[in-house]
C-alpha cells in the first residue's frame, strides 16, 4: 500500500513539473469545445395531450351479447403500438412537406430514422386515457406540424379501425359458415348412407354390441330359469297325481254320506300347499322344506293310525273311487294343465333368444366395427354441427356489433386537452452541461498529456525510487538550495499558473452566466406575451 501511495505522489510531482503543458492542452481543447457547443442549433419541442374515451352508451344494454368495450380498448392498444410504424412515418413526411427536400432514398431513410427516434408517444399509467405526443426539431414550426400530423393519424386510425375490423370479421365468419355448412351436409349424407347400408345392425338406444350380447344372454337365462321352474312344477304335479292312491280326506261311501271327516285333513292340505310353494322356490335340502316335510309326514302318520283304528271297528263295504269329485284333486289337475301351457309358451321364447344370441355371436367381427364407424361418423357430425351453430351465433353477434358501431354511439371519442403550439423557447441542447463536460474534458486532457511527458522524460525525485529503478545503492544525495531570487521566481510561476487556470474557469463561468441570462430573458419575454 505504501508503494502505491509513493507511486501516486511521484506521478503527481511529475505532472506538476510539466504543469504548463496542462494549460497548453486544456485551453485549445476548451475553446474548440465551447465553440462547437455554441454552434449547435437550438432544438424546439412541440407537444400535445389527447384524451381518449372508449366508453360506450350501448355497452350496458348489450352486456353479455356483444363485447363493445373490450373491442375498442383492444383496437386502441394495437393502434398505440403501431402508431410509429414506417407507413405512418412516411405519411407524416408527406403531410408536413418534408419530402420536398428529399433528393435520394438515403435522405428519406435518414429522415424516417430520425423521426422514429425523436417522436415520443406515451400513455398514462394503468388505464389512464391521456396520451402524450412530443417531437423535437430545429424548426419550431415543423415541430408543431409533426405533432398535428400525428394527432390526425391517431384519430383517423382509431375511428376507422374498429369498423374495418368488424367488417373483416363479418366476412371471415360468413366464409367459415359456408364452409362448415357444406361440411355439415356432407357429414349428414355420409351418416344417412351408412345407416342405409347397415340397416338392422346399428346400435339402438345407445347400447353397443357387447351390451346387446350380454342383454340377450341375460334374457335367455331368465326364460330358461322360468322354463325349468315350470318343468319342475309339472313333474311334481304329475308325480303327485300318478303315484300311489292319494288320500285327500275320508271320502264317504254311499251308505255313509254325511259322516264327519278327520280333524287333520285341513292341516294336511294346508301343509301340502305350503310344501308345493317352497319346492317351487327352494331345493329339497332347504331348512323350511325339510321342516314342512317332517311335519306333514308326522300328521299323515297320525291320520293313517286313526283311520286304521276306525276301519277296524267299522264293517267294510264296497266303496267306489270318488277322487274326481275331490276339489283338491281337481285343483292339482288344473295346476298341471297350467304348467304344461306355460312350458309350451316359454319354449319358443327360449328358442328365439338362443337364435338371437347365436346370430350376435356370429357377427362378433362385424358389428363392433360397424358401431365404431358409426360413432366416428356421429362424432364428426356432432363436432361439425357444434362449430356451425357457434359460427351462426358469432355472426349474429358480429351483425349486432356492426349495427351498434354504425349507430355512432360506440365510436371512440377524442379530445385534445393541450393542442400543439409553436415553441418560443428552445428546449435543447443543454449548453451549460455540455460546456461543463468540455471544461472537465480539457483539464483531463492536459493532465494526461503532462503525465505522458513524465513517462517519456522520466526523472527521479527521491533516492529510494532511483535505487529501486537502478538496483544500485544510493550513497548520498545533495539537496537543492533555493536562492531568494529563485524563490520569488518560483512563487511568480505558481501565481501565473494559477492566474491562467482561474482565467479559464472565469471564461467558463462567463459562458454559463451568458446561457443563464439568455434563458431568463427568453422566459421573461414569454411571460410578457
Amino acid at each position: 500500500m505504501q508503494e502505491i501511495v509513493e507511486q501516486v505522489w511521484s506521478a503527481v510531482r511529475g505532472v506538476w513539473r510539466y504543469r504548463w503543458y496542462i494549460h497548453m492542452v486544456a485551453w485549445p481543447v476548451c475553446l474548440a469545445g465551447w465553440l462547437f457547443v455554441s454552434q449547435i442549433p437550438d432544438q424546439y419541442e412541440s407537444k400535445a395531450r389527447v384524451f381518449v374515451d372508449t366508453t360506450s352508451t350501448l355497452a350496458p344494454v348489450l352486456s353479455g351479447i356483444v363485447s363493445l368495450q373490450s373491442g375498442a380498448d383492444r383496437n386502441l392498444e394495437i393502434l398505440t403500438r403501431t402508431l410509429l410504424s414506417r407507413p405512418n412515418l412516411e405519411k407524416i413526411i408527406r403531410m408536413t412537406d418534408m419530402d420536398l427536400g428529399i433528393v435520394g432514398s438515403g435522405q428519406k431513410e435518414a429522415m424516417i430514422s430520425r423521426l422514429s427516434k425523436t417522436i415520443k408517444f406515451s400513455t398514462g399509467r394503468g388505464k389512464d386515457p391521456l396520451y402524450s405526443i412530443k417531437y423535437t426539431d430545429y424548426d419550431p414550426v415543423l415541430a408543431k406540424k409533426v405533432v398535428e400530423s400525428l394527432i390526425t393519424i391517431f384519430v383517423e386510425s382509431a375511428l376507422g379501425g374498429s369498423r374495418k375490423g368488424a367488417d373483416s370479421a363479418k366476412k371471415f365468419v360468413d366464409s367459415q359458415i359456408k364452409e362448415y355448412e357444406q361440411r355439415l351436409v356432407d357429414a349428414e349424407n355420409r351418416l344417412k348412407e351408412f345407416k342405409r347400408e347397415n340397416a338392422g345392425r346399428m346400435p339402438s338406444n345407445g347400447s353397443d354390441y357387447f351390451r346387446r350380447v350380454a342383454s340377450a344372454k341375460n334374457k335367455l337365462r331368465q326364460v330358461q330359469l322360468e322354463l325349468k321352474e315350470a318343468q319342475n312344477l309339472k313333474s311334481e304335479l304329475t308325480r303327485q297325481l300318478g303315484g300311489e292312491e292319494p288320500v285327500f280326506g275320508i271320502i264317504p261311501s254311499a251308505g255313509s254320506i254325511g259322516a264327519t271327516p278327520h280333524a287333520l285333513d285341513s292341516r294336511i292340505i294346508s301343509l301340502q300347499s305350503r310344501l308345493d310353494e317352497l319346492l317351487l322356490r327352494y331345493t329339497d335340502q332347504h331348512p323350511d322344506v325339510i321342516a314342512t316335510q317332517e311335519t306333514l309326514q308326522r300328521l299323515e302318520t297320525t291320520r293313517e293310525k286313526d283311520l286304521k283304528e276306525l276301519n277296524a271297528n267299522t264293517p267294510s263295504f264296497a266303496q267306489p273311487n270318488r277322487l274326481n269329485q275331490n276339489p283338491v284333486y281337481q285343483q292339482m289337475k288344473i295346476n298341471l294343465n297350467q304348467a304344461k301351457a306355460k312350458i309350451a309358451s316359454l319354449q319358443p321364447r327360449v328358442d328365439e333368444y338362443k337364435a338371437k344370441v347365436a346370430e350376435l355371436e356370429k357377427l362378433i367381427d362385424i358389428i363392433p366395427q360397424i358401431e365404431a364407424d358409426f360413432k366416428s361418423l356421429n362424432r364428426d357430425y356432432s363436432v361439425t354441427k357444434k362449430k356451425y351453430e357457434a359460427l351462426l351465433s358469432r355472426r349474429e353477434a358480429t351483425d349486432l356489433a356492426v349495427k351498434a358501431e354504425s349507430s355512432g354511439q360506440d365510436d371512440v371519442k377524442f379530445r385534445v386537452i393541450d393542442p400543439p403550439r409553436v415553441p418560443t423557447s428552445p428546449t435543447g441542447p443543454k449548453r451549460p452541461l455540455l460546456e461543463t463536460v468540455v471544461l472537465i474534458g480539457g483539464i483531463i486532457a492536459g493532465i494526461a498529456f503532462a503525465f505522458f511527458l513524465t513517462q517519456i522524460k522520466p526523472s527521479f525525485d527521491t533516492p529510494k525510487r532511483l535505487q529501486t529503478v537502478t538496483g544500485r545503492p544510493v550513497l548520498g544525495y545533495i539537496s537543492r538550495v533555493w536562492t531568494p531570487l529563485e524563490k520569488r521566481n518560483r512563487k511568480k510561476n505558481i501565481i501565473y499558473f494559477s492566474a491562467v487556470g482561474l482565467l479559464l474557469i472565469g471564461l467558463y463561468s462567463g459562458l454559463i452566466m451568458l446561457e443563464v441570462l439568455n434563458i431568463d430573458v427568453m422566459a421573461s419575454m414569454k411571460g410578457m406575451m
